[in-house]
């Protein structure tokens, strides 16, 4: 296996050209903390994009950062510390869950993916912050869209279509992001003894509250994160600390007709709490389990659970957004119960399922990214060949045979 390992953008652009003349794959990395996401490739080649690293620019009164693809999102989160200041939408460490190891991830692996964390339901999704990139496509051409203000007009909103591709669209040389500034306090309340339904009708009054709720989740029984150990219905508020204060009371009140039993957790502890349930802590050993991310309609969590559980003995699971994400863990199986995972996700009224955590010979057999319907398996099909037409990116990374 050749490992090409470009140092500037124009040898980027060398080398996919390169891999583009001579049809050869490529299997794009920055920091590999996500390598084991998606179908196992067959690859003679590697485009190791580490060594694009560093902060290029950051003004935190204009609130951007610029970085190059292999920085490491704990180099900017520790900038944008000192000032501050954060990645509202909280990005996924899937590092605890893949290899055991935390802090790995790079920041172009956080936009390829688009993965975010509690937070996101109510600072969006990682695509919604990122303000432009540079890249190479799979022709071997550069393409650069967006800028460095919020708000532009320049060209075509890319930034919405590569984010999520994993890396089979193009290879990204430089992002520009927003950051925004960091909450003074927060406060999760937590609401101990609620069965599921009533969790996530908890969650749901919370979310539609006007007291800027900016996280929600629950945990069963059995299961722990920091020091809050369920069944927990953990509702997390921030700001400034009096405002806190003054919504957390007024929320405490409104939630106390669910019944169940309320007590709150700050600072550090609160801090631990939503950092594990991010990183889908939980859920992480056993190591052999296989791991799903179930996206879903929120009231429709707990039917699909029981679904699942009712056919898959020893399942683990935790909901994040309001219920909207489904974390489950699964005892070990030659497909990861994948038939009965996505038959139960089917049952509800839309939702799909990932397949986020199994060893290479299941994520061969398993398909881990959700089977797309006609159209938009066109459409995307349609995509592909508008950027890299030979499939010369991350080929079957996410689709066999794309």
């Amino acid at each position: 296996m050749t490992t090409l390992r470009p140092d500037t953008p124009a040898q980027v652009q060398d080398a996919v050209a390169w891999a583009v003349s001579e049809e050869a794959p490529l299997e794009i990395v920055t920091l590999g903390s996500k390598r084991a996401v998606g179908r196992p490739m067959q690859t003679a080649n590697t485009l190791d994009l580490s060594g694009l690293a560093g902060i290029g620019l950051y003004e935190p009164e204009e609130l951007i950062c610029q970085a190059g693809p292999g920085t490491p999102v704990a180099e900017i989160e520790a900038a944008l510390a000192e000032q501050r200041q954060m990645l509202a939408f909280e990005p996924i460490d899937l590092g605890p869950l893949l290899t055991g190891e935390a802090g790995q991830g790079s920041i172009a692996g956080v936009f390829a993916c688009n993965l975010a964390g509690p937070r996101r339901i109510k600072a969006g999704a990682a695509r919604d912050h990122l303000l432009g990139f540079t890249a190479v496509t799979g022709r071997g051409e550069t393409v650069k869209s967006g800028g460095r203000v919020v708000k532009n007009v320049t060209g075509y909103d890319l930034s919405k279509i590569v984010c999520g591709s994993w890396g089979t669209l193009a290879a990204l040389t430089d992002l520009t992001f927003k950051v925004l500034p960091a909450p003074e306090h927060e406060t999760t309340l937590v609401i101990g003894g609620l069965d599921e339904e009533a969790a996530v009708r908890a969650m749901s009054a919370a979310l539609g509250s006007p007291h800027e709720v900016s996280s929600a989740a629950h945990l069963p029984i059995g299961l722990g994160a920091g020091d809050v150990a369920g069944p927990a219905t953990c509702i997390r508020l921030e700001g400034f600390g009096p405002s806190v204060a003054a919504r957390a009371a007024a929320l405490e009140g409104e939630l106390a007709g669910f019944g169940g039993s309320l007590g709150a957790v700050e600072g550090y502890q609160s801090r631990d709490l939503w950092r594990a349930l991010r990183d889908v802590e939980p859920l992480a050993a056993p190591f052999e389990r296989p791991v799903w991310r179930l996206s879903l309609p929120p009231m429709a969590g707990p039917a699909v659970v029981l679904a699942i559980r009712s056919a898959v003995e020893g399942a683990d699971y935790y909901y994040d957004w309001a219920g909207g994400l489904v974390w489950l863990a699964v005892p070990p199986a030659p497909d990861a119960h994948a038939g009965t995972v996505r038959g139960a996700v089917a049952g509800a009224a839309s939702g799909h399922a990932t397949l986020v955590r199994a060893d290479e010979a299941v994520r061969a057999a398993a398909a881990p990214f959700p089977p797309q319907d006609p159209g938009v398996a066109a459409q995307s099909a349609r995509i592909k060949a508008s950027f890299d037409p030979l499939g010369i990116l991350n080929p079957g990374r996410m689709m066999a045979g794309v």
